[in-house]
This record gives structure tokens, sequence and C-alpha cells, in this order.
């Protein structure tokens, strides 16, 4: 798996900075622009109550000593009081637009990791690491959200106060304003601590964590239940567990000590501040109205300084692990190409090999094959032969390790996937079941056509939308979940072929998604297949023996080579590898009169 060797885009600055591209890209520009205007005033609006409260508490001073009246009390309570409720509106306002930000935010991380996973190359989804990262990057997906908010926060609520609230205390006395850095740096360093605590963290857990769900899903198996396994998976799910938390602590334990040790250094300095501010006091630099404003403020103060360094930028500390990932995921090389047209030949595949990521052998050795347009071909061999992998090669679904493979005139490895998958269909054995209706579920690759009939396609896998299966016809549910029908899984699979008719298609491949049919409605379904793909190349892979007569060639795989090729008359004369699967298989295909009298043809 090749990443971007830009160590710059994994630092927090990088991070951060690629977050913010991100975001412009995705937010819009007018809500962005009314956003930060909020919270720039929100946050004035906070500093402004402490010089409004001095000048109130100095009116009253002045009222008291001069008798001066209570005109000057009135307005500066005024201007106090319609300050405070202007404070709360805003905090509400802001809140609703930050909780609005994070959701529109939201939607937009979701779709970057979906486009691109969809842009990876299938290979890359056997890789472990590949598959870590994807689970990393999803997780990663809510910190970078918990990143932008935070440091959004920073700048146009929490700077705007500070700046504020430094200028004013620096005005009064400048040895105040210097002791509040003295106060923010000890915290500062403690959520340093924290953020490479953090980042480590994550790089470690994220295997551990994948492995907890998935014990976490066979728990609730009914399988599992069935078999009375609940116990034996439980005790996975816990050891996992065990070990996600052990890691979980010595990252909590190492950042509580750093932490620890710098709240204490800011204790003496908040002890610090009070002293400073009584000693101006008596010495007269500063007045009454302002040591009590700036008193009465003091705890606002200090509860916003630690909200932002141990709350807001330890957030960060924490998150930027994760969020790394998530950029991690986007930085992959994708699957590349060039945009050709096909021409109208078939496949080929030339002295071709290939090996599965961090498998020590080959799942395909030296196999030369040609697939003429229009042929349907058939692939058989035991499990483990390498039919399915032949089929995705054959498909440019993977690359090959070596050697090459030509579909329909395009090397595989250099044409890009929207060229290779044009005018392709399959079915594989582990089809989607899709939680849609029936209508949907059969025209899902091309929902904008789904006026056409699907009628005659059912019909043709065995099914019939007036069924009692189907109790709203094409627009039944096919999830018991949405209040729809469960199908079993025959039923499935002929709505998985249909699915695979459906799209228009001049490759079609059907890999073995006939599991749940018996053999002999299983050789009268390829028949009918075989039927409608007549002009065009199609390629059924199968364990099933009778199933491949109808093909125009049998290809016979056994340890990831091609062994035998032929007709099925030619292979049975031969006497080798395929007649001795058929013969073992014989009395699955012992004629059925009534079953031989199933309709074929379309």
């Amino acid at each position: 798996m090749e990443r971007n060797s830009n160590e710059a885009r994994r630092s927090a600055t990088g991070t951060f900075l690629t977050l913010i591209k991100i975001v412009l890209a995705d937010a819009p520009v007018l809500f962005s622009i009314i956003f930060l205007s909020v919270g720039i005033v929100h946050g004035l609006s906070f500093a402004v109550t402490t010089p409004l409260m001095q000048r109130l508490f100095d009116s009253v001073e002045q009222a008291v000593i001069s008798g001066s009246g209570v005109s000057g009390v009135v307005l500066a309570a005024f201007m106090m009081v319609l300050t405070i409720i202007l404070c709360q509106v805003l905090n509400g306002f802001h809140n609703f637009l930050g909780n609005a930000y994070r959701l529109l935010l939201s939607g937009s991380m979701r779709g970057r990791i979906n486009c691109k996973a969809a842009r990876l190359s299938p290979i890359l989804y056997e890789n472990p690491d590949t598959l870590n990262l994807i689970n990393q990057a999803n997780e990663g997906a809510n910190y970078a959200i918990d990143i932008f908010d935070a440091s959004l926060s920073l700048t146009v609520f929490y700077l705007p106060y500070f700046v504020f609230m430094f200028i004013y205390l620096y005005l009064l006395e400048p040895v105040l304003a210097a002791s509040l850095l003295l106060i923010f740096v000890p915290l500062a360093l403690s959520q340093l601590v924290r953020h490479f605590a953090f980042a480590q963290l994550e790089d470690e857990i994220a295997p551990l964590r994948r492995e907890n769900e998935y014990w976490r899903t066979c728990i609730g198996n009914k399988e599992t239940r069935l078999l009375g396994a609940f116990g034996y998976f439980r005790s996975l799910f816990s050891q996992s567990l065990q070990l996600l938390n052990a890691a979980t602590w010595r990252a909590e334990k190492q950042s509580g000590l750093a932490e620890l040790a710098m709240q204490t250094l800011t204790l003496c300095g908040y002890i610090s501040v009070i002293w400073l501010f009584v000693d101006a006091l008596l010495k007269g630099r500063i007045s009454v109205g302002a040591f009590a404003a700036v008193f009465a403020s003091i705890d606002l103060m200090f509860a916003i300084m630690h909200e932002v360094v141990c709350g807001r930028i330890g957030g960060l500390a924490r998150c930027f692990g994760p969020a790394r990932n998530f950029m991690k995921f986007l930085d992959l090389q994708e699957r590349g190409g060039i945009c050709q047209t096909k021409d109208t030949s078939g496949i080929r595949l030339k002295n071709v090999s290939f090996s599965y990521p961090n498998a020590a052998i080959d799942s395909l050795q030296n196999v030369d094959l040609e697939i003429a347009r229009g042929e349907i071909i058939a692939v058989v061999g035991e499990n483990g032969a390498g039919k399915s992998t032949l089929v995705k090669l054959a498909l440019g679904l993977y690359e090959p390790t070596a050697g090459v493979v030509e579909q329909a005139g395009l090397d595989t490895r250099v044409a890009d996937m929207s060229s290779l998958f044009t005018g392709v269909s399959a079915v594989f054995q582990n089809f989607q079941r899709y939680k849609m209706t029936l209508q949907e579920n059969v025209t899902v690759s091309s929902p904008q056509a789904a006026d056409r009939a699907i009628e005659p396609l059912l019909g043709k896998t065995g099914l019939s939308a007036d069924d009692n299966v189907f109790p709203s016809g094409n627009a039944t549910m096919l999830s018991r979940e949405f209040d729809g029908v469960e199908l079993s899984g025959g039923q499935w699979q002929r709505v998985a072929i249909a699915r695979g008719l459906y799209r228009a298609h001049d490759i079609i491949v059907l890999d073995e998604p006939t599991a749940a049919i018996d053999p002999v409605e299983e050789a009268n379904l390829y028949r009918q297949f075989a039927a409608i793909a007549a002009g065009k190349t199609a390629i059924i892979v199968t364990h099933r023996l009778g199933s491949a007569k109808i093909a125009d060639r049998i290809i016979v795989l056994d340890g990831g080579r091609v062994i035998e090729t032929g007709t099925h008359d030619e292979l049975i004369a031969r006497n080798g590898k395929y007649a001795e699967m058929y013969s073992a298989q014989a009395k699955w295909y012992v004629k059925d009169n009534e079953k031989e009298r199933a309709t074929n043809g379309f």
C-alpha cells in the first residue's frame, strides 16, 4: 500500500491546514462568514462585561462619596444588563450555527471517504493494513471535525476575548497581563504531552478496535446463540477489550501525571495573580471599581483559560492522532489509468500470475487464456483452485502480479476503472442483499432507467413479483428490518442474478451465485442464462460440473494453473481431472422428468 511521502500532511500543522482546505472547499461561503462574524462578536461580548462592571462599581462609589445622584449608576447598570442579554442571545445563536456547521462538515467528510474508497484499487481491500486504515479514517473523520470545531472556537471566540482582556489588564497594570502568560504556559505544556501520547495510542489501538468490533458482532449472531458459543465469543471480546483499555490507560496515565504537575504550577500562578491585584489596590495603582470588576471576573477568566487549554487544546491533542489517519486515507494512491474505448475483441490473459498481499505463494501461475467475444466459458475446479481470482483479473478488478490481461483490447493495468467496467456485469457468490424494494434491488445499476420492465428477468430466474412472497409486488421492501419481507437464500440468489442481467453488458460473469439452489434447478437456470447471453462474452464459475455443460469451452483449474480446456464431451473423453470430478458428482444430475420439463429459453 503506497502512501504519500509528504510528512507535512501528517504533522499537526499539516493536518490542520489540509482540514482548512477541505472545509473551505465544501462549506458555503456566506454561511462561513456569518458563523465567523457571530463567533467574534460573541467572544467580545464576554470580554466587554468586565470594563462595564468596572464602570458600574466606579459610578456606585462616586455616587456614595460625592452624592452625585443615581443617574450614572442607572445608566451603567442598564449597559451592563443589555450586554449580558446580548451575550446570552449570541451564545444560543452561535451554538445553533455551530451544530449546523458540524453536520455540514460531517456529511462532507463521509462523502470524501466514500468517494476515495471508490477510487482505490480493489486489491487494496485484500490487505489488512487498508482495512485498518479505513477503520481509522472513519474514526478520524469525527476527530477531524472536532479539530476544526475547537480551532474555530479558539480563533473566533476565545482569541478575541483574551486579546481584549490582555489589553484591558495591561492598561490597568502591566504586570497583571504578564502574569496570565505564566499561568497559560504550564497548561499548554501538559497538553503537548497529551498530543504525543494519544497520537501514538491511535496507531496502537486501531487493529485492536477493529478486532473488538468484530467479536462484538459475533456475540449477537443467531448462529452463535444456536451453537452455544456465546461464552466463547464473549471471552474473545473481553480479551480484546482488556488490551484496548490497557493501551488507553497507559496513555491516560502518562498525560494525567503531566497534567497534575502543570496544574500545580497553575494553582501557584492563580494565587500570585490574586496577590498582585490586592497589592495594586493597596498601593493605589488601580481603583476599587477596577479591583472589584477584575476580581468578580477572574474566576470566569481562569475557567475560560482552563477550558481553552485543557478542554479545547487538550481535545486537539487527543484528536490529531486519529485525524492524521483520516488524512493518510485520503493520501492513499488511487488506481488511475487512461480513459479508453473498448474494441470488439474478447479477453486475453498472457502468462499471468497473481498473488494476494502478504501471501507466500501465487494464487494463479503462468495462465495463458483467450476468451473470444460471444463465447461462453465455464471455469471449474476444486475450492481454492483460483477460479474467483481468475475472474477478477479478467474483469480488471485486480491487476496481475506478472503478465498482461487485456479486456476488449484494454490493458487492465493502464486503463481506468470506468473504461474497464463499462458494459460489464457480474454476480458474485458474496452478492449484496440491499435493504431496498425488489424493483430497486434489480435496477440499482441504472436507476434512471428503472421504468424498464423487470418481470421478464424475474420470471426467467424463477421469481414472480405476483407471488405471495412479494405482497406489494415490485414495491415490496426486501428487509424485515424496514417493515418488509425476508427472502430465503435461494430467492436472494435469483434476485441477484436478475440484477446482473438487468445491467446493460457485453461481458457478464456468474461467480457461483447459486449455492442455495439445488443442482438440477441450477443447471436449468444456467441453460436459460446461456440463451440470453448468446452473442455476449459470458463466464460461469461453478464447482457443480453439470452446469458447465452449457459452455462453449470449459477451463479446469487446479492449484492456480490451467490444466485442461475443452468441451464437456472432450474433457470426459480425456478421462482427466474434469472426468474425475464429474464422476464424483454424477449422482446430483440423475434426470428428474418433472424438472427436465422446466421451461427453457427466454
